[in-house]
């Protein structure tokens, strides 16, 4: 059964999927900033547009398009911002 997720009032929508055993999510992010804490390590594939991803320690935001991955360890805070509709497949380990 897949499950929909919304979070920051709509903004982000995400479906949660079972892909061979592994959860993942596949999502799309309106334009804005946003804060997402994990409590385990991800990794996020770009499908479509251009997210800046902020991680803690990072005194700078990176860019990331379609076609680029990023990851985020587990129990931190990191900060994200685009200027135009994100689409996103997110893998939980």
């Amino acid at each position: 059964m897949l499950q929909v997720n919304e979070y920051f009032d709509g903004a982000v929508k995400s479906i949660t999927l079972d892909d061979k055993g592994r959860r993942a999510t596949l999502g799309v992010m309106e334009a804005g900033e946003y804060t997402f804490g994990t409590s385990q390590h991800e990794t996020v594939h770009v499908i479509t547009g251009t997210i800046e991803v902020r991680l803690p320690g990072e005194a700078d935001f990176t860019a990331y398009s379609a076609g680029q991955v990023f990851e985020a360890p587990a129990n931190i805070k990191f900060e994200v911002k685009m200027t135009a509709h994100v689409g996103y497949l997110c893998y939980y380990d």
